[in-house]
């Protein structure tokens, strides 16, 4: 499983493509496709993406929680996978091109910011990454509050 660690802001080009960070290129295991999946962040205003293979082993383990015979379970997948993207670098220089729409939901203009979430890289808009940590205060707050054990 790749690990993917590190912040890195990349302009938007004109036709909306962002070129990945070679370090987290370099993060997919030899011999993984480089193919990428996009997504909407639940919680937050940036995307997900995910490899190919992170990404079949999370959906899976969503799917396993539902039952498709309750129409609100239904409903959940249904919107857990609209706008969704498969993006996959060109081999020139190692741009992607996500969907303008997706792009326009996180509020991305001009640059972006991949910041390496260990299974997952979040791509926020510049201005609301900067906006969207924790104080110090809140940080140490929850760190207290994890259970002790696993």
């Amino acid at each position: 499983m790749a690990g993917f660690i590190g912040e890195y802001t990349v302009k938007v080009d004109d036709k909306g493509r962002l070129v990945i960070p070679s370090a987290f290129k370099a993060a997919v295991p030899a011999g993984e496709s480089l193919k990428f999946v996009v997504k909407k962040d639940i919680f937050a205003d940036c995307l997900e993406m995910y490899t190919f293979s992170e990404w079949e082993r999370q959906s899976q383990e969503v799917k396993s929680r539902l039952d498709f015979f309750k129409r609100k379970h239904a409903l959940f997948w249904r919107e857990y996978m609209r706008n969704c993207a498969m993006v996959e670098p060109d081999a020139k220089i190692g741009r992607i091109s996500i969907p303008k729409k997706m792009l326009e939901a996180i509020g991305a203009n001009r640059e972006v910011v991949f910041a390496g979430n260990d299974f997952k890289i979040e791509i926020w808009a510049r201005e609301r990454y900067e906006q969207s940590g924790l104080s110090e205060e809140e940080f140490i707050s929850i760190a207290e509050s994890l259970p002790e054990n696993r």
